[in-house]
């Protein structure tokens, strides 16, 4: 992973097989060692030419005034030769230092190569999350305005309470996302939820204490949503869970009189997980290599290998970027991230989709 692909069409017009920039840095070594080799037999054969001018010198001065003319083209040889040996030395360096260029800057695109793609990843894992919130926000507004929820909230006797408990159990049964939802009165009191069977003991209990009621009840229109921090949810058998909250108006009007608060627990843990584990790591590198999401304190909100979810805290500081790439030198670690863009009217908390990747 990490290398761009490079697809090379000779002047046949038919491609050849795609070459990776892991290719063409073999293929630049390759040229080296035959440019080394070609220079080097270079000096050999001049080395033996002028030798053998030498030999011819020795034998010119013993023929005397008849081997003269034959000393002249001897010396001519050995010029000769003392001059290609000069090329060739020049060609090797000059060569060694081009090809030492070209393994640089295909070093450097492939990790730019790399970089960009950790980074898309990161990116891919944060939307996907993203989007799926989204729906979260657009569920709790929608029911929120149901008519068996909006009665019971205003009215909340037996009848209107087991209406509201049948209704939204209708409701988890086509959205299984949810682990439960939770249909509150203005002072934090559950009137009624769509698993009473599988959790018995949330009706009735008081959630005037939690930071997602509060919000919720100073909500200042139907239309608007909480959105808490995910966490484990006592009530649902110490599920991890995003909760998201609306207030419940008089009649299902946006701005009608508020009556109650929904709650909705969006079954966080295998959703999340679901994410993280199928962005799409080559296989040589999935071992070495940690999908997460972060949310803006840095706290661990899923992984691809599952350890440190809600209790890890990365070191890793984005510092308000946008995107960046993080390398260790020493160890060739890479930490990759980006931060949410936001969907539609969700924007996102500040989270972030994470690569860590130890090196080769």
């Amino acid at each position: 992973m990490g290398y761009a692909t490079l697809h090379v069409v000779p002047a046949s017009g038919k491609p050849n097989a795609p070459a990776t920039l892991a290719e063409v840095s073999t293929l630049t070594e390759e040229v080296r060692r035959i440019a080394q080799d070609k220079a080097g037999r270079i000096q050999q054969i001049t080395a033996q030419t002028k030798m053998l001018a030498l030999n011819a010198l020795i034998e010119a001065a013993r023929a005397g005034e008849q081997g003269r003319g034959f000393s002249v083209v001897a010396q001519e040889v050995r010029a000769i030769g003392s001059e290609v040996e000069t090329l060739a030395r020049e060609l090797e360096t000059h060569l060694s230092t081009r090809v030492n260029d070209l393994q640089r800057a295909v070093d450097a695109m492939a990790g730019r190569a790399q970089d960009e793609r950790l980074v898309d990843l990161a990116l891919n894992a944060v939307e996907l999350i993203d989007r799926n919130l989204y729906e979260r926000t657009c569920d709790v507004r929608w029911w929120a305005t149901d008519a068996a929820v909006t009665t019971c909230a205003a009215a909340p006797d037996a009848a209107a309470a087991a209406y509201a408990t049948q209704r939204l159990g209708v409701i988890l049964s086509a959205y299984t996302v949810y682990l439960d939802l939770w249909l509150c009165d203005l002072e934090g009191r559950v009137l009624a939820t769509g698993r009473p069977d599988r959790y018995p003991d949330v009706r009735g209990r008081s959630v005037a204490g939690e930071p997602w009621f509060r919000e919720a009840v100073r909500l200042s229109s139907g239309d608007d949503y909480v959105c808490a921090d995910v966490r484990r949810e006592t009530g649902l058998g110490n599920a991890q869970v995003a909760t998201y909250a609306a207030s419940v108006r008089e009649s299902g009007r946006a701005n009608g009189r508020p009556v109650g608060v929904l709650a909705i627990h969006f079954d966080w843990e295998p959703q999340a997980r679901a994410i993280v584990e199928g962005v799409r790591v080559s296989p040589e590198d999935r071992g070495r290599t940690r999908v997460l999401l972060m949310d803006a304190r840095r706290r661990v909100l899923a992984a691809s290998d599952g350890q440190g979810v809600l209790s890890e805290t990365l070191a890793l500081d984005p510092a308000g970027r946008e995107c960046g790439v993080v390398r260790d030198v020493g160890s060739g670690s890479v930490q990759a991230y980006h931060r949410t863009p936001g969907y539609e009217t969700y924007l996102g908390q500040g989270w972030y989709g994470v690569i860590l990747q130890r090196g080769a």
